[in-house]
């Protein structure tokens, strides 16, 4: 697959997807970072502030998250437009990519788990790199497979989501770095 042909979906935000974002300016794939207005974001390239009538049109309700989730959300404004950006994130991309840490439940945690979740109800393929487990994994539609060192994901779709935990550590940066150099090659 050709760098220039992808496009990464992400939210800009620190962490993760700064680093997703900065691997795909290096090699020259497209990147579309979702926000809002006020939200604060680290990745400024290919930025899409949805309006109010956007958001509301990725809105779910947090009780229904909160179920899914095994966890309660705070009916704040920011953590609805959040939520309400990861779902642009996830329904754009054709694969999703995850840094975080999956639970004993199964769920990823955080907000970031949400994306995932909706990732799995959308029946797309999702990848999650555990940061504790140092381990990528790979939903089958019904639990996490435990990827080898020798068998980490390759990006395959042009249109594909990086997002995840915004405490980014060492080993989550080393699998995003891998990640996209095993699918577009070393960076320039």
């Amino acid at each position: 697959m050709k760098a220039a042909e992808s496009i990464l979906f992400s939210g800009g935000a620190p962490g993760a997807e700064a680093a997703f974002g900065a691997n795909a300016e290096r090699r020259g794939v497209e990147e579309v970072n979702f926000t809002f207005d006020g939200h604060r974001i680290e990745r400024h390239r290919g930025v899409r502030v949805l309006n109010h009538e956007e958001l509301l049109g990725g809105d779910v309700s947090l009780e229904y998250v909160a179920r899914l989730l095994h966890r309660r959300y705070t009916d704040s404004p920011t953590i609805r437009r959040v939520l309400q950006t990861l779902w642009y994130q996830v329904n754009h991309g054709q694969e999703i990519y995850v840094i975080g840490a999956i639970l004993d439940d199964g769920t990823v945690r955080g907000g970031t788990g949400w994306g995932a979740e909706f990732a799995k109800l959308c029946n797309k393929p999702l990848f999650v790199f555990d940061q504790e487990k140092n381990s990528w994994f790979s939903w089958s539609g019904e639990d996490w497979n435990k990827r080898t060192s020798a068998n980490g994901p390759l990006i395959s779709h042009v249109h594909f989501t990086g997002t995840g935990t915004r405490t980014l550590k060492a080993n989550g940066q080393r699998a995003i770095d891998d990640l996209f150099s095993r699918s577009f090659g070393a960076s320039s």
